[in-house]
């Protein structure tokens, strides 16, 4: 009679471990994440192929800048159409890598994805100095109101957001 209470204190006790190592962190929701274009003869299990301007490229599933990375954000109508767009405030430490990976990458695309989907790409013209990431099309009503759930909007960053 002692043992299946002992075995049945034991596999509760297993079961517990589980809901332990998740600490109470909530999952993020909203996800953004920007990769940077590369060469296709790169390791092919760290690329990925996307046609970009009529044409394929090569781009790092590791992605460069992601969510944590955004201190708050602003939609827009997107200028093509039935979509938005997002202005993307950078933390200081993902500030200065942006500005270094577009000082050293002009003439490659970016690529952005929200919720794992590609929504929109850039060509890097020239070195991005003021910390601000743009998706200019392919965002919805719905990844809008994901991210006003987990991002303050821009000029809102000192405001908590209610649970």
């Amino acid at each position: 009679m002692k043992k299946p209470i002992a075995w049945l204190i034991i596999l509760s006790a297993l079961c517990l471990i589980g809901t332990a190592f998740a600490g109470g962190k909530k999952e993020n929701k909203a996800s953004v994440s920007f990769h940077m274009q590369t060469e296709a003869s790169d390791n092919p299990k760290m690329i990925f192929p996307q046609m970009t301007n009529g044409q394929t490229r090569y781009f790092r599933r590791s992605p460069d800048f992601i969510t944590k990375d955004v201190v708050s954000f602003s939609p827009f109508p997107s200028e093509f159409g039935g979509d938005y767009g997002l202005l993307l405030k950078l933390k200081g430490n993902a500030s200065n890598r942006l500005d270094a990976l577009t000082n050293l990458n002009q003439g490659k695309w970016l690529l952005a994805q929200i919720n794992g989907r590609v929504v929109d790409g850039v060509l890097i013209d020239k070195q991005v100095t003021d910390g601000v990431l743009v998706i200019w099309k392919g965002v919805t009503l719905a990844d809008i109101a994901i991210f006003d759930e987990e991002l303050p909007r821009i000029g809102e960053e000192g405001k908590k957001k209610k649970k």
